[in-house]
């Protein structure tokens, strides 16, 4: 799945990357850009991003921004493991899927995936793959993670959630949750930022705020102090560390304030709701996953879909199959779904 050049620019359902920033986000940087400040974090935006994020998960966290999901995920990964160290993941998560390898490149450590039904672990599922634990021929498991939501749209439970961390502590695993749509997953469920990352036992998460209207701006969250020791360091090998930090931490700053990424996520799970609701029984389309975020993942006959990415583009994640990808985002209109499932009808009903 790529993201074609020559593609349509205006409202699509191709991605929530697609989607421009809230423009509550645009006058944050605006507003930051006034006068001199402080360089490599050491500013005010950055200083209250931090707060907010210790109001909403503990004032013993600590937060480091940076540019993109990727860096996000690798470094949260770096403090958490050794080269020799192995995480365990779905077979279809972002960091084994849609990553390049920079998590095997960067880190020097192994990836062991698991198949895993709708993109879900289980503790059950997770435990196929401690093998080899104490023997030096064997990566040796250090980290479990998960996406949440997941790669197909579904949303682990509070309890789904508590019972893998409890499992991988329980196992000498440490937990790391990638939250690149962490706000979409808190606004399905209905609980706070804590209650679906620290309360479940996470020792990290890459909090995203680029797909939930943020311009590029993302976070690496610790909760155990130990394991921030390092990251100072590790962002600056890594390539992350903005020396003008304020025009990324003012924009975490405005998706925080009056809980906007909140609000952002859940009018795009309110509309792919919608959607699904909308074209559920057509015929020749199958709705494959859960629709429990912004994201539904549909089956439909090879010959529609160029006709309908001609009305509104998307992805296709399966060419063979007809396997595609509807999402939406902070700014999708009641109006741009039904226009799109109005095609879709006639489409599929002549």
């Amino acid at each position: 799945m790529t993201d074609p050049a020559g593609a349509p620019t205006g409202r699509t359902f191709a991605s929530d990357n697609w989607a421009p920033a809230h423009p509550a986000v645009l006058a944050a940087v605006a507003a930051a850009n006034e006068g001199h400040a402080p360089a490599y974090g050491y500013d005010p935006w950055t200083e209250g991003a931090v707060a907010r994020f210790r109001a909403l998960l503990g004032d013993d966290v600590t937060v480091f921004p940076v540019f993109n999901g990727t860096a996000a995920n690798v470094l949260c990964l770096e403090a958490l493991l050794r080269p020799h160290e192995a995480v365990i993941c779905a077979d279809l998560a972002h960091i084994a899927t849609d990553e390049c390898g920079a998590p095997e490149r960067y880190l020097g450590s192994k990836l062991l995936t698991v198949a895993a039904p709708h993109c879900k672990l289980t503790p059950a599922l997770a435990a196929t793959r401690l093998a080899g634990l104490g023997d030096e021929h064997h990566a040796q498991a250090r980290v479990l993670s998960v996406t949440q939501s997941t790669e197909r749209g579904t949303v682990y439970s509070v309890d789904e959630l508590r019972a893998l961390g409890e499992w991988a502590h329980a196992n000498g695993l440490l937990f790391h949750i990638d939250g690149a749509r962490i706000a979409n997953a808190a606004a399905s469920l209905g609980v706070t930022l804590r209650e679906t990352t620290r309360d479940v036992g996470a020792d990290a998460l890459s909090f995203g705020g680029t797909k939930n209207g943020a311009i590029g701006a993302e976070a690496v969250v610790l909760f155990r102090p130990e394991l921030a020791r390092l990251m100072p360091f590790q962002r600056k090998q890594g390539m992350q560390l903005n020396s003008k930090m304020r025009y990324v931490s003012a924009q975490l700053a405005a998706l925080l304030d009056g809980d906007l990424w909140l609000a952002n996520a859940g009018q795009a799970n309110a509309l792919a709701a919608r959607l699904e609701a909308a074209v559920t029984g057509l015929p020749g389309l199958e709705i494959v996953h859960p629709v429990q975020a912004n994201a539904i993942f549909v089956r439909l006959p090879l010959a529609a879909i160029p006709r309908l990415q001609q009305h509104t583009y998307f992805h296709v994640y399966d060419e063979a199959t007809g396997l595609c990808r509807w999402m939406t985002a902070w700014d999708t209109s009641a109006a741009d779904v039904d226009r799109f499932a109005a095609a879709v009808r006639a489409e599929l009903t002549g």
